[in-house]
């Protein structure tokens, strides 16, 4: 039978697994491996994916992907995971203190003075990001949802100013099968740094000793931080630190990132084995009894064969020896090797797998899991049940119910709309209008008692006051937004979203973890390209990429909230859920269009640890919320303000730099008005509200400071009800900001930047179009 076939509570042992290149390979390093023994948790909602247990974990797996796994019964699984029932508590050894482990020092310390650097690796949501704010002080956004760093972020170890580190992307292994894995990888590889800080999750210590074991064969001095050990003994587990570092002879150093325990003790070891350049003591991890001994010789041929060419290409031998055998096209093309090394490469493959009866990747993947096993059985007792653990399923039994889950998810976006919208976002923002209000009339008469020159009291108050004041009166519905989000997020909820919604949004060509760009896409569409990097097939990111601009970000709040207090005061709520809704439909209909043309083919298999519920942290979240503000208040006092005075100063002046009376005779007028002609069939032929839209490329705040400086407040006599709808319908779905277009550049050229400009120009045009002619019928 196959894995799919089991049923919840079931358990079975692997026989093979199917598929074939870097998806297998994928399966294989997540520990999903021949004679591995694994239980059915629970389905998705909509039946698909399900979550399972593997090594003591939790993974998600589609039932596709499931269908080509073989699998045989079992009643029980004969490892229970649980370890010693008592280890040994010695004190941990300090840094010179004899036999704590084996290490090669390379008998050159390095000369004073030469900068250490660190590349901070481990699996996605250990912890890493947060432990890279505590060595360095730095202010990175952390999030409970893996993957939440896409990019090599920076820093120095405080107090030592001849560091750096470098945190890189959240990985499971060293195996090219994601974009993140390739930047991680190819940074150890072509940086060089002095030494890696491998972070690993207690909590989840098999599942994270995969990583490890491939970074020890790249043979850089290393230190371990075992982290979240705080959870592991608030749970009666407890793990024997010292022997873990005499079996994988680097040192090991129990942490919690979180609360800040350990962190000295571990900056004391990354520094001493950088300097002194102590190498892993061990990379050989074969067992030589049962069948081991087939994959230790092939390994050890296979090094001897490729190390004039390993030292060439100044890649580590045994990491590349281990690669090669696996099959990595990557790491054969760096070698260079000639045809007869490699005919006789894959005869010692062939042989090692006839020997061992697997093949060559799940040779490999096995031979590893094995040594994890042997190390947890003899160093860690496990916890019991944690009460995060225990939680996690009671809530989920709610938030990822199958007649559940949706309902709740639109519920919970509901009220985060409504209390944003309708409460705490439009109270916080009336206060502040007040206060914008009370400093425009003061400066007002300041510059009148003054006898300012007409012209510079003219900019300063009706551009800069009335255009960047109106912007940032909004504020705090930005801002308010971002707090539920950042809520979601850390507790771990947008996690369960994209296990859910993952049937849902392969029927539109996508992974479940799309969903994540598209939710930080209703915050700023930057970031959620940005986050686009931790999908794993391009064909996904692209994809995901020219359908986020139709989430509506936070920046088109402003517009949405002018014209619904203006035209639709009493239906604020439901014209804005409106909008959000018609953006997602949108979104949907052009889902089903890609996938039919230029993204055939099927989303990638969804592969992912389901992350416990956490409480979110609030320094974390206040963080998060300063980061946006800080970012808004930049735009407004930068592109914002730029733009207003150009405005200003275009609608004031005529062509031969006269000041106007009437704005119909200003530059900007005669500038907008080779426009006009296509805006006109929407109910848009108004050179000012043109002019706004244009404004909108800059920064999509800025249509309505630049609407409050042309119409002076008379917007509303200016445009009918229905010719606020068009607006509202085009502001929706139009080219997102410069900002947007740059990001998009970076990540898929400026072809395809320049196409979504005028896409998405085109489909608001249609859409505000037939906006117009249905509320024409209906009236």
């Amino acid at each position: 039978m196959t894995l799919k076939e089991l049923g919840i509570g079931q358990s079975a042992r692997i026989l093979t697994v199917g598929g074939e290149g870097a998806l297998r390979q994928h399966f294989l390093d997540m520990g999903v491996i021949p004679k591995a023994e694994v239980t059915v948790i629970k389905f998705a909602p909509m039946g698909d994916p399900m979550e399972l247990q593997v090594h003591g974990y939790e993974l998600t797996l589609r039932l596709d992907d499931a269908a080509q796994i073989e699998v045989e019964l079992i009643d029980s699984r004969s490892r229970k995971h649980e370890g010693p029932k008592k280890i040994s508590n010695t004190a941990h050894p300090g840094l010179g203190e004899e036999g704590k482990y084996h290490v090669k020092g390379s008998g050159n310390p390095l000369p004073d003075g030469e900068k250490l650097t660190y590349a901070l690796v481990g699996n996605q949501n250990c912890g890493k990001t947060t432990l890279f704010n505590q060595l360095t002080g730095s202010n990175q956004h952390v999030g409970n949802f893996p993957g939440v760093t896409v990019d090599r972020k920076d820093g120095s170890i405080k107090e030592h100013p001849d560091t750096s580190i470098t945190d890189l992307p959240g990985i499971y292994s060293m195996s090219p099968y994601t974009n993140e894995e390739i930047v991680s990888r190819n940074f150890v590889l072509d940086n060089k740094p002095k030494a890696i800080i491998n972070i690993v999750d207690a909590t989840n210590i098999e599942r994270n000793l995969y990583l490890t074991m491939q970074l020890l064969e790249m043979d850089i001095p290393m230190v371990i931080a075992l982290n979240m050990m705080d959870e592991v003994t608030a749970n009666s587990g407890s793990i024997d630190v010292n022997k873990i570092e005499g079996l994988l002879g680097v040192p090991v150093v129990p942490i919690s990132a979180a609360k800040n325990q350990g962190v000295d003790e571990l900056v004391r070891h990354a520094i001493h084995i950088a300097k002194y350049q102590e190498r892993p003591g061990r990379q050989d991890f074969c067992d030589e009894n049962d069948f081991g001994g087939a994959v230790h010789r092939c390994i050890h041929a296979v090094s001897h064969l490729i190390e004039d060419h390993a030292k060439l290409a100044g890649v580590p031998i045994r990491f590349a020896a281990t690669k090669i055998i696996e099959g990595d096209a990557l790491i054969l093309e760096q070698l260079h090797l000639d045809e007869n090394e490699k005919e006789a490469i894959e005869h010692l493959i062939v042989q090692m797998e006839k020997e061992r009866g697997l093949d060559r990747s799940a040779a490999i993947a096995d031979m590893r899991f094995t040594f994890i096993e042997k190390i947890c059985e003899s160093t860690v007792v496990k916890p019991k049940e944690s009460r995060e653990r225990i939680r996690s399923e009671r809530i989920d039994r709610v938030l990822t119910g199958k007649y559940t889950a949706i309902p709740c998810f639109i519920v919970i976006m509901l009220a985060v709309f409504y209390l944003t919208f309708n409460v705490i976002g439009a109270g916080l923002q009336w206060l502040l209008e007040q206060g914008i209000g009370a400093l425009t009339a003061l400066t007002d008469k300041a510059l009148t008692a003054a006898g300012v020159n007409e012209v510079l009291h003219g900019l300063v108050i009706d551009g800069i006051f009335q255009g960047v004041g109106s912007v940032l009166s909004f504020l705090p519905i930005i801002v308010t937004l971002f707090f539920f989000l950042s809520l979601m997020e850390d507790s771990g909820y947008i996690a369960r979203v994209a296990f859910f919604m993952d049937k849902l949004l392969r029927k539109i060509g996508l992974s479940g973890r799309s969903i994540v760009p598209m939710l930080i896409g209703f915050g700023c569409t930057v970031p959620a390209v940005m986050a686009t990097r931790t999908l794993p097939s391009e064909r996904d990111r692209r994809m995901t990429i020219l359908l986020t601009p139709f989430m509506s970000c936070s920046a088109k709040l402003p517009i949405y909230a002018f014209f619904v207090s203006a035209f639709f005061p009493k239906h604020g709520g439901l014209v804005m859920g409106g909008l959000y809704f018609l953006g997602i439909i949108v979104g949907i209909l052009f889902a089903f269009i890609y996938r039919k043309t230029l993204f055939r083919g099927d989303a990638v298999p969804f592969v992912m640890e389901l992350p416990n519920y956490r409480m979110p942290g609030a320094k974390n979240v206040c963080q998060l919320l300063w980061e946006k503000a800080k970012d808004f208040l930049q735009k407004a006092f930068t592109v914002i303000l730029i733009a207003t005075m150009l405005i200003w100063f275009l609608q004031s002046f005529d062509i031969h730099f006269n000041m106007v009376t009437d704005s119909k005779d200003s530059m900007l007028a005669a500038i907008s008005s080779v426009i006009v002609p296509i805006f006109k069939p929407l109910g848009l032929g108004d050179w000012r509200i043109c002019t706004s839209l244009i404004s909108g490329l800059m920064a999509k705040e800025s249509v309505v400071s630049t609407l409050e400086i042309l119409f002076g407040g008379t917007v509303t006599t200016a445009l009918t009800t229905l010719s606020a709808a068009s607006l509202l319908v085009f502001s929706l779905l139009y080219s997102p900001c410069v900002a947007a277009i740059a990001s998009i550049k970076r990540e898929l050229g400026a072809k395809w930047a320049v196409s979504v400009v005028l896409l998405q120009c085109a489909i608001a045009w249609v859409a505000a179009f037939i906006v117009r002619v249905i509320g024409l019928l209906v009236m």
